[in-house]
């Protein structure tokens, strides 16, 4: 198996097509990467910019150059000696506009006896035989608006096929409507009513039975031509929550690849693991990402910050797993109720349960789980958990509790044969936990938003530097090829942005300040928004990601306020409200007085902000796994969550910084860039430790924690991984408060050192305040071999 020591994500998108960046390839060779790593490139619905709406697994996506970019791409890579990594999306298809999707097309037109019934997870008998299809708009004559043009049925702009034999010239369109094996039907009917499987409360994109060998083996044929023809290297797998059995998806991939390299987008819990006999080299990196952000959070900063949001709701303190229980059930009994009254049919006749009490129930043991889903019988454990919980939140359900528990594989041991249900309430309880969590509380909870960062649990506050290592040295012996992370097109903030806000954590009190001076002078030029967490969440996102245009500020405000649900919301949201909170954005950016309150602390933090960012980002690329970078990530990129991080990244200049890094002019004394606005230093930090890491994998063999002397000791966080050892800082508003490092040492390992960044030589025992003159990081490399 071909393995990556590095890899560098890609969008491809219409502007970004493959051909394009087959051109960014001796750039990315240049930087340091190893692989490069693409978004999903099979044909998306017309339009798509993200290309998770896949719409025929069939063929390259034409709009994203094609099969021919794919292989111009290819040989591209491969000519520099690096490795392709694609994105696959097979928990679902999209399905918004069926004349491009050839299954769904087929599916709607023919129905059951559609060669792609078998491939679409519907739920027949509960739409009386057809697809329902939630377009309707709002309105009793919505099926007046139907009509017939060239042999479809056409609903606005929406097209529709009709089936053979049912319709003929001058037919009344709403009674050949009524023939056809779907039925169009209120849109607002679609979260309680739906009855096919679909990703999360998307209704346009369908959940595929990869399960089914036919569906899985047409849907990866292409996927497969890649990997036999040469093309691909490895495969990064979507979404594996949503599958029915994950384990014998990923153990059939490895036969179609030949065992290439894989890694899943598994969003694990702090603590949990991924199971073990999975045929995976491990995740994409989010659990890393939670371990570097909280490393470097002070944790002298909970209280004060917990208070300020306590005093923001009007004096409540609010308890995480509460607002997570609540964000949950409200999810279970809302947008995913079609998905737990599924569940509750599938309760066998003979349980003794009522349907409304089985949708009760299950919709509680779906609030309580802790974790995305168990793997049964690998995580029983957690169901045990969550039927437990439920019971003591619900005591009135507990009855119905304890038969669900049996059917739903609480006891269920390797070998044991599982039903219906306990399969399908498995794809079920993420769906749960990624709107009810990631997508609500995650906006509810603005205590420190540089932990409400998906796979993250933001109750958990920092991480020592011993935990860290612990960490570090399990990943080095268990998952030495999982990915690492601190940017991607899923998270909600960059990590620039993330950087920046850690730095409230060592100011709390005066963010505090700057959070009520706002308020109040909001309130005095007449604007009280009436949601004080949103205020603070917004004003997070303003500073993390300052300077910043007010069109990106607003559309970032509405996006979260909609999603927090609390004053406004996608459905049925209040335009007042929102109207609000655009004239508070436009305050904070340009009314004299608030402006230079945020602009000020926005200044403040921005040095330390830049300390944190190079730290995370050397510690990311050196710790075990295979560390990846998202685009344009390797300058500071402040991007909030998309589509703001999928904005086109200006690579020439990019090109052009690196070029000047190689042939140095200017700078400091030494020729190596200062700290700054343009992130040269941080593409120092990523060029060196990606070819140290491409060029020398052996000084990357191990890990040993390193640990320095003196009062401000706790302020370095250091790492031997076999020959290259890593140096970061940890809270430095704290450590320039202190003086900076005076006397502070550190024993290197045996032998003679050279930090790649500056080019300095180093052994033995170094003081901290030398080997960290240029830089708040260092990585040093070994020169005695």
């Amino acid at each position: 198996m071909r393995t990556p020591t590095s890899t560098y994500r890609l969008q491809i998108t219409s502007d970004l097509t493959l051909q394009r960046a087959a051109g960014l390839v001796d750039y990315i060779h240049d930087l340091g990467a190893d692989w490069i790593y693409l978004s999903p490139i099979l044909r998306a619905v017309a339009g798509s910019e993200h290309g998770y709406d896949v719409a025929s697994p069939a063929e390259v996506d034409p709009a994203r150059g094609g099969p021919e970019g794919l292989r111009v791409l290819a040989d591209a890579a491969h000519a520099r000696g690096m490795g392709v990594l694609v994105d696959i999306v097979p928990n679902h298809q999209g399905v918004a506009v069926p004349e491009q999707n050839p299954w769904w097309w087929s599916l709607l037109r023919e129905g059951r006896d559609s060669p792609y019934a078998r491939a679409f997870d519907v739920e027949w008998e509960a739409g009386g035989g057809k697809v329902l299809i939630p377009v309707l708009g709002d309105g009793d004559g919505e099926l007046d608006r139907l009509r017939i043009q060239d042999g479809t049925l056409r609903y606005y702009d929406n097209v529709y096929p009709l089936a053979e034999g049912t319709w003929t010239d001058g037919d009344d369109p709403r009674e050949v409507h009524a023939r056809q094996h779907y039925e169009l039907i209120h849109w607002r009917r679609g979260d309680a009513e739906l009855n096919y499987r679909r990703f999360f409360t998307v209704a346009t994109l369908a959940g595929v039975r990869v399960e089914d060998p036919e569906v899985f083996a047409e849907s990866h044929a292409e996927v497969k031509r890649w990997i036999d023809e040469g093309l691909v290297d490895g495969l990064r797998i979507d979404h594996p929550d949503g599958l029915r059995d994950p384990k014998d998806y990923l153990e059939r991939l490895r036969e179609l690849t030949g065992g290439a390299y894989v890694v899943v987008e598994k969003i694990l819990e702090p603590g949990e693991r991924l199971p073990r006999d999975w045929a995976t080299q491990g995740t994409t990196g989010y659990d890393a990402l939670g371990v570097v952000d909280r490393l470097l959070t002070d944790p002298a900063g909970e209280y004060a910050l917990t208070s300020l949001d306590a005093r923001l709701r009007g004096g409540e303190p609010v308890h995480w797993d509460e607002l997570v229980h609540g964000t949950k059930r409200a999810m279970a009994d809302g947008a995913l109720r079609a998905e737990v009254r599924r569940l509750a049919r599938t309760v066998p006749a003979d349980a003794g349960l009522g349907h409304d009490e089985a949708v009760d129930a299950l919709a509680e043991v779906l609030a309580n789980f802790a974790v995305y889903r168990s793997y049964l019988p690998e995580g029983a454990e957690h169901l045990r958990e969550a039927l437990a919980a439920a019971r003591e939140h619900r005591p009135d359900l507990a009855g119905a509790i304890e038969i669900l528990g049996g059917l739903l594989g609480a006891q269920a041991r390797n070998g044991t044969e599982l039903g219906e249900l306990a399969r399908r309430f498995q794809q079920t309880s993420g769906m749960v936990m990624a709107k009810g969590v990631e997508d609500t509380a995650f906006y509810r909870f603005p205590r420190l938003t540089s932990l409400t960062e998906v796979g993250g649990d933001p109750s958990h506050f920092s991480t020592t530097p011993e935990e860290a290592h612990a960490e570090f040295a399990r990943r080095a012996a268990e998952e030495p090829l999982a990915m690492t992370t601190l940017s991607t097109h899923d998270t909600k903030r960059s990590e620039a942005v993330r950087a920046r806000i850690t730095v409230l954590a060592e100011t709390a009190e005066q963010w505090a300040d700057v959070v009520g001076n706002v308020k109040r002078l909001a309130e005095k030029a007449g604007t009280t928004v009436g949601d004080g967490p949103l205020v603070n969440l917004v004003l997070q996102a303003v500073v993390g990601a300052w300077p910043i245009s007010q069109e990106r500020v607003l559309d970032y405000a509405l996006k979260a306020a909609r999603e927090a649900g609390n004053s406004t919301s996608w459905v049925d949201g209040d335009p007042a409200f929102e109207d609000r909170l655009a004239r508070f954005v436009e305050l904070v950016l340009h009314d004299p007085q608030m402006r230079a309150v945020v602009e000020g602390f926005a200044q403040h933090v921005t040095e330390a902000g830049w300390v944190n960012g190079l730290s995370a980002k050397l510690v990311q690329l050196t710790m075990p796994g295979v560390p990846d970078v998202y685009q344009g990530a390797e300058l500071w990129a402040e991007s909030l969550v998309d589509p703001d991080n999928r904005r086109p990244v200006d690579f020439r200049d990019r090109a052009e910084k690196l070029a000047r890094l190689d042939t140095p002019v200017g700078g400091t004394a030494d020729g190596i860039p200062a700290v700054g606005p343009d992130g040269a230093a941080k593409l120092l930090v990523t060029s060196r430790a990606l070819r140290l890491r491409r060029d020398h994998p052996e000084l990357f063999t191990g890990y040993t924690p390193l640990t320095a002397s003196g009062r401000l000791a706790g302020h370095v966080f250091a790492f031997d991984r076999g020959g290259a050892v890593t140096v970061a800082t940890r809270l430095p508003l704290g450590l320039a408060a202190r003086g900076g490092f005076t006397g502070e040492t550190l024993d290197l390992p045996g032998g003679h050192f050279e930090d790649v960044l500056t080019r300095r030589p180093h052994s033995g025992t170094v003081t901290v305040s030398e080997l960290l003159a240029d830089y708040p990081v260092a990585l040093l490399r070994r020169k005695d071999d």
